[in-house]
């Protein structure tokens, strides 16, 4: 889709690049073809560490944030923004690429109808002076030009930049990532029915901005006295292990026990050298727009995979989603221990290991 859109521009003069300069691409999809793009000028900006690794293995220059510029101006001639379906988001990409290209240059932003496409055209149409959209596909490619003189200065977003937002709780997050204005539901559930004591070694698998690690790490005791016990037989050793780099970062900031391990990696192809004790999951089920229940059978078989032999998944999943037989496929003893009308909260010991 977004392939067409942008092979379409480009070949019927409706978009033209500037011939020299860096070319940065922000956060572009598993799927999208940037082949029309020159490779050598191209800089991807991905912090979902999937869809980075995929870029990475055709041979972009790929990192999780806006490089800094080079030099005063910088050397990029344009940005591709690719529109998430969240506003803030999308907002905050829009004002990170006008910062980032340099005077005169392009910003160009492409996205669905279903990621809100009409909705960022007619903002930035307030704002500035906007191409006539090339629309294809269920979608709009459009673009601007960056630079106080073409009335599209970097303060002209000031109000569109991302900065960490703190709440309830004293947690930080940031625009785009998953329930960034506060725990999601099922988090809560999950939370409230973890056991008082918890094993030594643990991962928490799609750990998110660190609402369920805090929990986890929590469960230290409720006096000094059993704080001291505890720390000794309870948790030594927890495994923070998130795709998405910028909720990985507020992670960081949240979770501050030197008992914390923090990983930006692909969940359902993280290792260990050893299994662990427990893994505690609020896995994902949707892929971009689509719900996917493949996705969160894939964190089961993942977290099967990282466990011990006698080891245990505290999980919590929406009621609906087909998971009972990828459950008793792969863990022994499989419990519900809680939930309410939509949710379940599930405990799954003694993952079935393969044999060798």
């Amino acid at each position: 889709m977004r392939t067409s859109r942008l092979n379409f521009a480009l070949e019927s003069g409706a978009l033209q690049l500037p011939a020299t300069g860096k070319l940065l691409v922000l956060r572009p999809r598993i799927g999208d073809d940037l082949a029309m793009l020159p490779q050598d000028r191209v800089q991807i900006v991905q912090g979902f560490r999937p869809d980075h690794d995929a870029f990475a293995a055709q041979g972009y220059q790929v990192s999780p944030e806006v490089p800094l510029p080079d030099g005063p101006a910088g050397d990029t001639a344009a940005a591709l923004v690719c529109l998430p379906r969240a506003k803030a988001d999308a907002r905050a990409l829009v004002a990170q690429a006008v910062a980032a290209v340099a005077d005169g240059g392009l910003v160009i932003v492409d996205g669905q109808k279903t990621d809100g496409v009409d909705s960022a055209l007619r903002d930035l149409r307030a704002r500035v002076q906007v191409s006539d959209p090339v629309s294809k596909s269920h979608g709009k490619l459009f673009s601007f030009r960056v630079g106080a003189g073409a009335g599209a200065g970097a303060d002209v977003f000031a109000d569109w930049r991302a900065g960490p937002a703190e709440i309830d709780g004293g947690f930080r997050t940031i625009a785009g990532v998953f329930s960034a204005d506060g725990a999601d539901r099922g988090s809560a559930l999950l939370a409230a029915a973890l056991p008082g004591k918890l094993p030594a070694r643990l991962i928490d698998l799609g750990a998110g901005w660190g609402f369920l690690s805090r929990a986890i790490l929590a469960r230290v005791g409720v006096t000094e006295k059993k704080r001291v016990l505890l720390a000794r037989v309870g948790v030594k050793e927890l495994h923070l292990v998130e795709a998405e780099a910028a909720a990985l970062n507020c992670a960081r900031h949240n979770i501050q026990d030197p008992r914390a391990h923090f990983h930006w990696a692909d969940a359902t192809v993280f290792k260990l050298d050893r299994g662990v004790d427990a893994v505690v999951c609020n896995p994902p089920f949707h892929t971009a727009r689509e719900a996917d229940p493949g996705l969160g059978i894939a964190f089961l078989s993942a977290a099967a995979r990282l466990l011990a032999g006698h080891g245990t998944l505290w999980l919590v999943a929406n009621r609906h989603l087909p998971y009972d037989r990828a459950l008793t496929t792969l863990f022994r003893d499989v419990e519900d221990i809680g939930g309410d009308a939509a949710f379940r909260v599930i405990r799954a010991a003694r993952p079935v290991k393969p044999n060798r």
